[in-house]
């Protein structure tokens, strides 16, 4: 039997108050290593690793008079694999009834295409927690922000949008023409084969928020802070506008939080 999730206004409360609690070291703990994917597995693209700049701008000379949580830095990656498309229902659904796990929330609701009748939409009303346990169920984990960005860009340097530095309704589903998630693929990929690297949901990826991770950060493979309140959440959505789209920009939520804008994609280690 598959769960139902307790109803959204209580989980806004219950997870309201998480944002005041400490962090609690099981929420750090990591999932098992995934296993390569094979070549032939062609829901995946495989992004060569490579050096690149992150973020955007420089690093404000007085950071009292310009907060500035993503200023542009170079960083270096090894291969990954990353989901060509968000995670759809149906992908989803698998999970719930072969693990038992609770339904997302809003299951059902047709304004968010959420639930069966949409099995080609992203899945939303899913927590990191819930994105964390699927990739782990399916033998994957979800990408760090570092190859999230560097995937979402296509191998384009200095632009806000993963085809160039403009993005129209005909380039993704963002606000205000946005009225829900739309099937997945709908709109021109970039150039690395990946879909709604903008706007149609907002993305988890697996590292926590800190705004000033970005002057600290290790140059390869950065994997985020080590502990934290809140998950980085990327892409924007269809319930978000232009600004919240750009490839470098940031925002994060709670990890136990759901929202009707919000799903994610999986990668996985690329062989040696």
């Amino acid at each position: 039997m598959i769960k139902m999730k307790m109803p959204y206004m209580i989980r806004v409360m219950l997870l309201t108050a998480l944002v005041l609690i400490p962090w609690a070291p099981q929420y750090g703990q990591t999932p098992p290593a995934p296993k390569p994917v094979r070549d032939e597995d062609k829901s995946m693209a495989l992004i060569r690793g490579a050096k690149f700049i992150m973020g955007k701008g420089a690093i404000p000379a007085d950071p009292a008079k310009q907060y500035k949580d993503n200023p542009a830095h170079e960083i270096i990656l090894e291969s990954f694999y990353i989901d060509r498309t968000e995670v759809t229902n149906a992908q989803y659904m698998k999970f719930c009834e072969a693990t038992r796990h609770e339904l997302p929330e809003f299951w059902g609701r047709k304004e968010y295409s959420s639930g069966p009748e949409f099995p080609d939409h992203p899945v939303t009303g899913v927590s990191y927690s819930d994105a964390l346990e699927f990739a782990v169920w399916a033998g994957k984990r979800l990408p760090t922000e570092a190859e999230w960005e560097f995937a979402a860009r296509g191998g384009l340097a200095d632009m806000d949008f993963p085809n160039g530095n403009d993005l129209t309704s005909v380039d993704a589903n963002f606000a205000p023409a946005g009225k829900g998630p739309i099937k997945v693929g709908s709109f021109p990929a970039n150039a690395y084969g990946l879909f709604d690297m903008a706007g149609n949901v907002g993305e988890w990826v697996a590292d926590y928020y800190d705004g000033n991770f970005y002057r600290v950060s290790p140059q390869t493979n950065p994997s985020g802070p080590e502990i934290g309140r809140f998950r980085v959440i990327r892409g924007g959505g269809w319930h978000s506008g232009k600004s919240c789209c750009r490839v470098h920009y940031r925002n994060a939520l709670p990890l136990n939080w759901v929202d009707f804008n919000v799903g994610f994609r999986c990668a996985k280690n690329a062989s040696k």
